[in-house]
């Protein structure tokens, strides 16, 4: 429940009222928060990943990347919305969480349709051609990063193609000019999304808040 600015019965009204995780992603988010303890809250909401599916399967997405994969929660949502052939490329720096993901993927049945790509998303993106259009990316990964990502990103994302951007109101801080940590880096992201010309853009108040950036 992280939307804490907001009156505490509302995130749980809205997990409730959304269709629910099934056994494989309830057993992830499990384990993923007896292996990492506080880091679990890194892990994408249950109705933000019913989300995911959703959008990839209305955008007919066959070609999807993912900045940020932790455990692997949000790539199985990802990938079980693509088309039949589709692929999501997943970048991780960690190989210890990316291994949980792995063993998670294929419970899923979904080894074929994931690409793991580790190392510095920067790079990763960076090297990926630009003539292969995207059709669907989700930036969930270090705050102060994600301007570069969303450069990368949309500059090969498909026209029609959509982003989404997680974190975006930082627990209600980012309506806070002189809030730190992540804040300032996020308020930079945020503008620099809506001031983009490329792009249509709304920032929905679910879970941390999710931003869905469609090109033109």
């Amino acid at each position: 429940m992280k939307a804490s600015y907001q009156d505490p019965s509302v995130p749980a009204y809205v997990a409730a009222h959304a269709t629910q995780p099934d056994q494989t992603l309830r057993e992830l988010a499990v384990e993923t928060a007896a292996l990492t303890g506080g880091n679990a809250e890194m892990q994408i909401s249950p109705e933000q990943g019913t989300l995911l599916t959703m959008l990839v399967q209305l955008t007919g997405a066959k070609l999807a990347v993912e900045v940020g994969t932790f455990t692997g929660y949000s790539s199985i949502c990802i990938a079980r919305g693509l088309v039949p052939g589709g692929k999501l490329i997943a970048c991780d720096v960690s190989e210890e969480w990316t291994a949980v993901a792995r063993r998670y993927w294929e419970k899923a049945g979904l080894t074929d349709r994931i690409e793991l790509r580790l190392g510095p998303a920067q790079q990763t993106l960076e090297a990926m051609p630009e003539d292969e259009p995207i059709d669907f990316a989700f930036i969930d990964a270090d705050k102060p990063g994600y301007a570069g990502y969303y450069h990368e990103l949309v500059d090969r994302l498909a026209p029609g193609g959509l982003i989404c951007a997680d974190n975006t109101l930082q627990g209600g801080r980012i309506a806070h000019a002189r809030a730190g940590g992540n804040v300032p880096a996020m308020r930079a992201f945020n503008d620099l999304v809506t001031a983009d010309p490329q792009v249509d853009s709304v920032l929905l108040p679910i879970a941390d808040g999710l931003t869905l950036i469609r090109k033109h």
